[in-house]
């Protein structure tokens, strides 16, 4: 299968394209961060020679770089699946967050994701087959301490992927929303994870892999996964 992963070069993106690479599957990867797309394509190269790995660095929160990247990917291939993980965190309250901070929230977190399934998805529907994930956050599911413009960003990446469920249905492509709580990447910064309090990258990719495992008939619609001890 041909992959499309967002935000592919660190945390849960990253460990996504490790899981479905390790089972041969073909990789196109993005992310803001140049340096760190490639080091992690060169890595996986190394590790999984017998796939092909493409990487194209891109800012997804601007329009023109999503309809390059779009265009570019499917100057390889027709997408098998799409993960929409491309994405920012920043802490605040809607009333004290810094102003533009919902601007540019909604647009990494949710135009992105829109703009790129809608360039992507006309080819998938051709062919009757694929599946779409987009990556939301259990800060989509109720107040999230903290969380602000982020929080507001992930209420309507669901909103977007629920409606997109909806559409998807008769035309062969599935559409799962995950809802990952907390889990070990740059967002926790240097967080002491000794004890095990929140959860690997790697949860969240083994639960996305095996969500393209079902037979055709069958969608896990939505995955939502918490810490043991449950949320920070």
């Amino acid at each position: 299968m041909n992959i499309i992963i967002t935000g592919a070069s660190k945390g849960i993106g990253k460990a996504i394209g490790e899981i479905f690479a390790a089972n041969g599957h073909n990789l196109f990867l993005c992310s803001r961060g140049e340096v760190n797309l490639y080091k992690t394509m060169e890595d996986l190269q190394t590790r999984f020679p017998a796939i092909t790995i493409k990487a194209k660095p891109a800012d997804l929160s601007k329009k023109e770089e999503v309809a390059a990247f779009a265009n570019w990917c499917l100057s390889f291939a027709v997408p098998d699946v799409v993960v929409n993980n491309a994405g920012i965190f920043q802490p605040g309250n809607v009333l004290d967050e810094p102003e533009g901070s919902l601007e540019k929230h909604i647009e990494t977190n949710l135009y992105s994701a829109y703009h790129l399934t809608r360039l992507l998805s006309p080819k998938m529907m051709e062919r009757k087959s694929g599946h779409i994930f987009n990556i939301c956050s259990i800060a989509a599911l109720k107040a999230y301490k903290n969380g602000g413009a982020y929080s507001i960003s992930k209420f309507a990446m669901n909103g977007f992927s629920i409606n997109l469920r909806d559409e998807m249905k008769l035309h062969g492509i599935k559409v799962t929303t995950v809802q990952p709580g907390a889990a070990l990447t740059d967002s926790w910064g240097d967080f002491d994870n000794t004890d095990k309090r929140i959860m690997e990258a790697t949860d969240i990719a083994k639960m996305v892999y095996a969500a393209t495992e079902l037979s055709p008939q069958a969608c896990v619609e939505e995955i939502v996964i918490r810490p043991q001890l449950g949320d920070l």
